[in-house]
């Protein structure tokens, strides 16, 4: 048995930070996190077809897609799964094909199943994030996307000396502070037939980014950028 250290996260912390998380999620994150969702949203909207929100968690963003989006959602925790099980009735949100508890780096999905992979928040609270975008990747149809909102830790400084300082706090809240850009650049190169293609600030702070990789092997059904779009 693997005992994880004290900064490291595993899927036990996760599972039980987000179950406490679970009735308050909403009212602590809804606003602070706004705008990066609407962009997930509307980045993901461009191509529409079959989308994966991965970490869907209460559902806060499934009522912002477009009803011609077909929505598939998964989250690791029963508790914040159940709360957007309420809001899809409540809301009747009958694009939602299904809500799933699922582990994002051990996804029951076939290859290729999804035209845009979603994950707000979620890569810097996995336990192993190289192998989670990796499953994005596999189920992410050729000419596909994966869209991403993320913190971005610091690669040097007073910033990143406070995240390394608050990192055993923060893995009991359940997730990551130290999380630099450079593992998304290191992932991308050795991942052939995915690249980057955009990555900008969000609030807040713009400690956050939100990022996009494109999936090679097929014409994309729009036309993208050849150089990437950086933050700023």
């Amino acid at each position: 048995m693997n005992i994880p250290s004290n900064t490291d996260l595993d899927n036990f912390t996760v599972t039980k930070a987000y179950a406490r998380w679970a009735p308050v999620y909403d009212l602590v994150f809804g606003a602070v996190f706004e705008r990066g969702r609407q962009a997930a949203v509307a980045a993901a909207g461009r191509l529409g077809g079959r989308v994966l929100e991965v970490g869907v968690g209460t559902g806060i963003s499934l009522p912002l897609y477009s009803r011609n989006c077909r929505l598939c959602g998964v989250d690791i925790s029963a508790p914040m799964l159940r709360k957007a099980q309420e809001r899809v009735a409540e809301l009747n949100l009958t694009n939602v094909e299904g809500l799933w508890v699922m582990d994002a780096a051990h996804l029951s999905f076939p290859d290729n199943s999804f035209d845009v992979v979603v994950a707000q928040y979620v890569i810097t609270t996995v336990p192993n994030p190289e192998a989670t975008l990796d499953e994005f990747a596999r189920v992410l149809k050729p000419g596909g996307e994966i869209v991403l909102v993320s913190r971005i830790g610091a690669e040097a400084g007073l910033r990143r000396s406070l995240e390394h300082w608050f990192q055993p706090a923060a893995r009991k809240l359940g997730w990551r502070t130290e999380f630099s850009f450079g593992r998304y650049a290191r992932w991308t190169t050795q991942s052939p037939d995915m690249r980057l293609i955009e990555r900008r600030a969000m609030p807040p702070f713009g400690h956050f980014n939100l990022i996009r990789f494109g999936k090679d092997g097929a014409e994309s059904r729009l036309d993208r950028p050849e150089t990437v779009r950086a933050a700023g």
